[in-house]
């Protein structure tokens, strides 16, 4: 018995890994995602360091966000309109292959004796368009895939898809960007865009419900007042809006490397942040067993903000590097119980809606954050931006916690909403009744057989 205990006790932290053995789509999905995030930090990380070689500019850095924005706003909305309408799996295949020209364009450019600046711009609004739009199919979709009570685990699953990338991406592209170039980066991110069309390709077709609603201003509208009636949902996207804006510094970690006469710590400051999220996200089993979501969601976000802000005060590029780890871990626990509650509460025809409100919930942050930080840094130094953000984030995250006491409140236990999609995925799971008179039929035939 005793023997037991301690692997037990590991298995409780270890990920639930049923959705993965249950659902083969889900599999194909989770592996296409892990292939394309890698790839996509590539870029993320190569196309920063190149508008800062060509501008020297922190200024010009940040404004990768505010190119980024009015694609993400507008096709975020619109995009979660079209994945409530039609076929997700098409919708993630077509923009899936549009990030891969992208990735050409960038290749191109890089190559070019003298690399031009504005096509840069270009490919990052484009890049925002194209995945405002996939995102919210990719969202709604997974629910489709997995058991209602397994959804907690695929959320689960789902952030250590993005950390496994998140971790190796950045890692790798701050070796190939130093000493091979950026123009390998953009080749291997297009390689992993062809090959994760490959793997989509492959999985079932997802056509719209039957409620679903054809995309207009109309539907976009019906989800957003759905999204604001359900104040618990709304504090969920108030706080990572915030936590995000005020306490993104990687628009900044270029510049930060320079001031710590760090130059070779900058991939491993941008790898810090998912390194966090992935050890939450291996040890995640313990996830499962809380109901109180809206809860963690409030102190992880906070916890996040103060992480940030030792990471600007500190001196010490080894002390930077633990407490932006801390951080991405205090951002995964709030990603997973986020997750959660939307997976768990949001009908389906609204899904695609509603998670293109989401999609602007943790990326319009992040997005104006970058403008926000490189702003500051200009004005009042590095660092400067990065602690005052996070007190910030802090402060803002409290306070919301006392203006939406229906998100601190939230329980899946006994949340009407959870109740409801609970007790209709149980209905529409269980075998048809019998018809009447099938029985006694059946005891006819049985003995004459």
């Amino acid at each position: 018995m005793t023997d037991d205990a301690p692997s037990s006790r590991l298995r409780a932290l270890l990920p639930d890994l049923t959705p993965w053995r249950a659902s083969v789509d889900f599999r194909r999905l989770w592996i296409s995602g892990a292939i394309s995030t890698f790839g996509s930090f590539l870029t993320f990380v190569a196309l920063p360091v190149q508008i800062k070689e060509l501008t020297g500019s922190a200024a010009a850095v940040g404004a990768i966000g505010a190119v980024e924005l009015v694609p993400l706003i507008v096709f975020g909305l619109y995009g979660g309109a079209l994945a409530d309408a039609m076929d997700k799996r098409k919708l993630i295949v077509w923009t899936e292959a549009g990030q891969g020209l992208l990735s050409v364009a960038l290749l191109v450019n890089s190559l070019l004796p003298h690399p031009v600046v504005w096509p840069l711009y270009v490919v990052a609004a484009l890049s925002s368009a194209l995945v405002s739009v996939q995102r919210p199919a990719l969202d709604s979709l997974f629910p489709r895939l997995v058991a209602h009570e397994h959804l907690p685990a695929a959320a689960a699953l789902n952030s250590l898809r993005w950390t496994v990338g998140g971790v190796a991406g950045p890692a790798l592209a701050g070796v190939v960007v130093a000493y091979a170039g950026l123009g390998w980066a953009y080749g291997v991110d297009l390689l992993t865009f062809f090959l994760s069309v490959l793997m989509v390709v492959r999985i079932a077709a997802a056509p719209a419900s039957h409620e679903a609603v054809k995309p207009s201003l109309r539907a976009i509208a019906e989800g957003a007042r759905y999204a604001w009636n359900r104040k618990e949902l709304l504090g969920t996207y108030a706080v990572d809006l915030a936590a995000m804006f005020l306490a993104m510094p990687l628009a900044v970690l270029p510049f930060l490397a320079d001031e710590l006469d760090a130059d070779w710590s900058l991939g491993l400051m941008y790898a810090a942040l998912p390194a966090g999220s992935l050890v939450v996200s291996l040890t995640s089993g313990w996830t499962s067993r809380v109901d109180r979501h809206g809860r963690m969601v409030v102190l992880s976000a906070a916890l996040w903000g103060l992480a940030i802000a030792a990471a600007g005060v500190v001196g010490n590029v080894w002390l930077v590097l633990l407490f932006l780890a801390v951080a991405g871990g205090c951002d995964m626990v709030s990603g997973i119980f986020r997750g959660a509650m939307w997976n768990q509460t949001i009908p389906d025809e609204l899904r695609g809606r509603l998670a293109g409100i989401e999609l602007l919930s943790y990326s319009v942050g992040p997005t104006v954050g970058q403008v926000r930080s490189g702003g500051l840094a200009a004005l009042y130094g590095v660092r400067a931006s990065v602690w005052s953000g996070g007190l910030l984030c802090a402060g803002a995250v409290g306070l919301l916690a006392l203006c939406l006491p229906q998100l601190m409140r939230y329980d899946v236990r006994t949340n009407e909403h959870a109740v409801r999609m609970r007790d209709k995925r149980a209905a529409a799971a269980a075998p048809p009744p019998a018809q009447p008179g099938a029985e006694a039929k059946a005891e006819t035939v049985g003995p004459q057989g």
